[in-house]
């Protein structure tokens, strides 16, 4: 970039207010009234159309939705502000509206669920101060799936504990594995972290309620990784209040099983997410017009979340269909999720989703996960089983 003085009225090395101009000598040719990029390309109905019948089969994850029309159209005729400065209305009715059917305070938009995690316990360890460790579940996403965030930016140890029962922790579990005393050799508890779902499994809400009351007479603070915590809900009946109860912060994902584009929401103390938001700042997350994003994840909320005992009853037959084949299952299946080991009844898993991703429409797979989501087409699991007999041919 060049650019020239242009001065007019200098006297002795001075320059009033307005006599200095910076002219901006561009390249021969080059028109500022012309945009510097290729305009937009929207799709056409037919590939938007492929892109669609294509996420009907894609098993990969529950994140892979795409945005509805009705969340197409709520992003683009939302009432936009700036969310930095706090004069945002559409984010903060959102907000307003997760935070009171969570039961909880306050509540905040943020991109991502490791974010939401990660900023929440932030939070909670650096008022604690001095060595401090997280416990949690071995499988626990905030311990192997978010970068060793907790080691990187809250400088916190990490107690993992492998569930006695092989599903999900237990007060014993924590209790044997707590550090409650100061000892100069090891680093205090200072936080319990739960997941529910983990692994599409429920963690039973009375083993959660008698590990809160322990933790909470003991002085330490509960936070749930509650990414897929609507679909606990949407299975049990349970309300999202009577879940999110014995937790001081919850994150719940809006990008997942919700289908929302973007987004999770931390719940909890006004305090704590006063603190979380300037977190949020120094981290780099502060948004702008974040109503592109949180009317779209209203949408979700309101249209998708009565559509989730659906995906739960689908991933059932699913389920059903694989154990008819002789394929045994890992886990069992509670929510959207179904875990299975196509090896053990002798199917090379590989050759399964080379064969399903040869299919037209393309079935999208990564075993030994199968997740289910609203947008999964109705024929899916009859397009699987054709797969899997014709590999037995």
């Amino acid at each position: 970039m060049v650019y020239k003085a242009v001065q007019s009225g200098v006297t002795n090395g001075t320059k009033a207010a307005g006599e200095m101009i910076r002219e901006h000598v561009l390249p021969a040719g080059r028109d500022v009234a012309r945009p510097i990029i290729a305009p937009f390309q929207r799709p056409t109905a037919e590939e938007d159309a492929a892109t669609y019948a294509q996420i009907g089969y894609n098993l990969y994850s529950d994140t892979v939705t795409l945005p509805t029309q009705a969340m197409r159209t709520a992003m683009a005729e939302a009432q936009c502000g700036d969310d930095v400065h706090l004069e945002h209305p559409t984010t903060t009715l959102f907000q307003d509206l997760i935070a009171k059917a969570t039961g909880k305070e306050a509540a905040l938009f943020l991109p991502s669920g490791t974010l939401s995690n990660q900023l929440a316990l932030h939070a909670h360890l650096t008022r604690a101060g001095g060595p401090v460790s997280v416990l949690c579940d071995k499988r626990a996403h905030v311990y192997a799936y978010e970068t060793g965030g907790l080691a990187y930016h809250s400088r916190a140890a990490t107690q993992t504990v492998v569930p006695s029962n092989a599903r999900h922790l237990t007060l014993e579990d924590i209790q044997a594995h707590a550090v409650l005393e100061e000892d100069q050799h090891y680093a205090p508890t200072r936080v319990i972290e739960l997941e529910n779902t983990l692994s599409g499994t429920i963690f039973p809400q009375d083993e959660i309620v008698r590990i809160s009351n322990w933790a909470h007479d003991a002085g330490l603070i509960m936070h749930l990784d509650g990414a897929r915590l609507w679909n606990v809900a949407a299975e049990t009946g349970l309300g999202l209040d009577e879940l999110c109860r014995p937790f001081d912060t919850v994150s719940l994902c809006l990008s997942k099983g919700i289908g929302a584009p973007i987004g999770s929401i931390l719940v909890g103390p006004a305090d704590l997410l006063r603190r979380v938001r300037t977190f949020r700042k120094l981290f780099g997350a502060g948004m702008r017009q974040s109503a592109v994003l949180t009317s779209a994840a209203h949408v979700a909320v309101h249209d998708v979340f009565p559509k989730l005992r659906g995906t739960h009853d689908m991933a059932r037959r699913c389920a059903a269909m694989l154990t008819e084949r002789g394929i045994p299952l890992i886990l069992p299946t509670e929510t959207n999720m179904v875990w299975f080991d196509a090896g053990a009844a002798g199917y090379d898993p590989q050759e399964l989703v080379r064969r399903a991703a040869a299919l037209d429409p393309p079935i999208t797979m990564c075993p030994p996960r199968l997740v289910f989501h609203h947008q999964i087409r109705p024929d899916a699991v009859d397009r699987l089983a054709a797969v899997l007999d014709a590999m037995k041919a």
